[in-house]
């Protein structure tokens, strides 16, 4: 299967044993997420070195993203208890004095403190990505009084928001520094910064990871995101729309016109663009999604997103395994029945990298001709990383003898990661050997037109500067 929507699964504790970790790369899954916000960032080290191993085995490269917990508000725990149900019309307080596992049935901590200074009487609280509601009667001291509106399971860290937004908090948080230092140790490939307000938040986590080759992912989950959204894209490598924070915030009602608004955005500035919360929510317990789920999955799909992430369904359902290869096929099969016409010049942009040159070049002749598919020798990854922005049913195979390369490259649209033991640098040679690579995943075939393109000093950073059309079988002999 080869899908052009890339999958993300969150790890946790349905996944992660090798057998299990094995089976997510065998089925699909081309990025791997640890949510700190559930998770501990000393775990991770384990978990990447038994991703890398299985990896290997498979011979498929695949990502890691970390995804800090960020400035959310959210309940502590509770008393000698994994959860508490919240019933219609009963009273229940927040209690901000209340420290981790202090509540009960009638009240349960805060995480921040200070947070009642902005609730008032009549406010709407919503807890747990909206499903429970909380109706503000009184705010006395650090006390919120509420009574519950529409009650349910309610789990120890659930997020809390208010409806309309106005609980934004600034900054990294002392646990976001310290997990970041931390991560960047790490071989990672992305880092997700939650709750992004402005730009000046994605600048503070540069400052932290400076010239580590991290890509950065803001996580668009506020209302005050979206009157800073050019400048945030201008300073990441992409945007997650982060579809249950900005439901609670903004209303669920108005979430398909703002996940179309930001991929849109995220399409102009030439930047990758995930969907998550949600996608196929009723795997955690069953088998076989919903016909809502698979409508929304191959919508995203079609609207030409980067990739899609798997939250609960893979980091505590039932069914991990099963949900990715349900969501790989849902991908699939949308892409080959909505084919789009290419897209390319809209904007009216002037390339001014070489590098960009020869991937528009590239994308728009094969997509214009018969050429079957493009393959990217690539240091970097940023000429694969431009073939990847139009919207474009051609292959792209990008090959690398740089392992960060392969593994970040899992991300694009449409991009398939071969990683290199070497390359040969007499170009004569490494068209043989592009040709065998590609004949071997079953990507082309005798007769095929293939697309490559290179640079004069292969193995060198920005240095694609070429395009050669071959034909399966009827390379020069050397």
């Amino acid at each position: 299967m080869r899908k052009r929507t890339k999958i993300i699964a969150t790890l946790g504790p349905s996944t992660t044993s090798s057998k299990m970790l094995t089976e997510l790369i065998a089925a699909g899954t081309d990025v791997f997420r640890l949510n700190l916000s559930h998770a501990k960032i000393e775990d991770a080290k384990e978990i990447i070195n038994k991703l890398k191993s299985s990896s290997l085995k498979l011979k498929r490269p695949v990502a890691t993203l970390i995804d800090l917990q960020g400035q959310k508000i959210r309940v502590r725990g509770f008393a000698k208890k994994d959860f508490v149900n919240l019933k219609n019309d009963q009273k229940f307080v927040l209690d901000g004095s209340l420290k981790d596992e202090e509540g009960d049935d009638f009240s349960v901590g805060v995480t921040h403190k200070h947070f009642y200074k902005n609730i008032k009487t009549k406010d709407e609280i919503l807890l747990s990505d909206g499903l429970i509601k909380l109706k503000v009667n009184e705010v006395k001291s650090n006390k919120i009084h509420t009574t519950v509106i529409r009650g349910g399971k309610l789990l120890p860290f659930q997020g809390l928001n208010k409806k309309g937004g106005g609980l934004s908090l600034k900054g990294l948080t002392k646990k976001d520094i310290a997990d970041l230092k931390k991560a960047i140790k790490l071989d990672i490939d992305y880092i997700a910064v939650s709750f992004v307000r402005d730009k000046n938040d994605l600048i503070a986590v540069k400052k932290i990871t400076d010239k580590k080759n991290i890509g950065l992912i803001a996580k668009i989950e506020r209302n005050e995101a979206l009157a800073n959204i050019d400048s945030i894209l201008d300073h990441s490598d992409g945007i997650l729309v982060a579809r249950g924070d900005l439901g609670v915030e903004l209303g669920i009602e108005v979430l398909p016109a703002i996940q179309d608004e930001l991929i849109g955005k995220a399409m102009d500035h030439d930047k990758l663009v995930i969907v998550a919360t949600q996608m196929m929510e009723s795997m955690k317990t069953n088998r076989v999604p919903t016909r809502a789920e698979v409508f929304d999955v191959s919508n995203a799909a079609c609207s030409g997103v980067d990739a899609i992430m798997l939250s609960a369904e893979t980091a505590v359902g039932k069914y991990p395994a099963e949900v990715v290869q349900e969501a790989s096929r849902i991908c699939d099969i949308a892409e080959k029945t909505n084919i789009k016409e290419i897209k390319i010049g809209d904007k009216g942009e002037i390339f001014n990298k070489i590098d960009q040159i020869i991937a528009m070049a590239a994308v728009y002749g094969a997509d214009r001709s018969n050429v079957k598919a493009i393959a990217a020798l690539t240091e970097t990854g940023s000429t694969p990383l431009w073939m990847s922005r139009i919207q474009s049913s051609i292959p792209i195979y990008a090959m690398t003898v740089n392992e960060k390369t392969s593994r970040r490259i899992c991300l694009y649209r449409g991009v398939y990661s071969i990683r290199l033991d070497k390359i040969e640098h007499d170009h004569a040679r490494a068209n043989i050997q592009v040709i065998k690579l590609m004949q071997k995943q079953g990507a082309v075939k005798k007769g095929d037109l293939v697309i490559i393109t290179k640079g004069d000093l292969m193995g060198t950073s920005g240095g694609t500067n070429a395009i050669k059309i071959v034909e399966v079988g009827k390379l020069l002999k050397v």
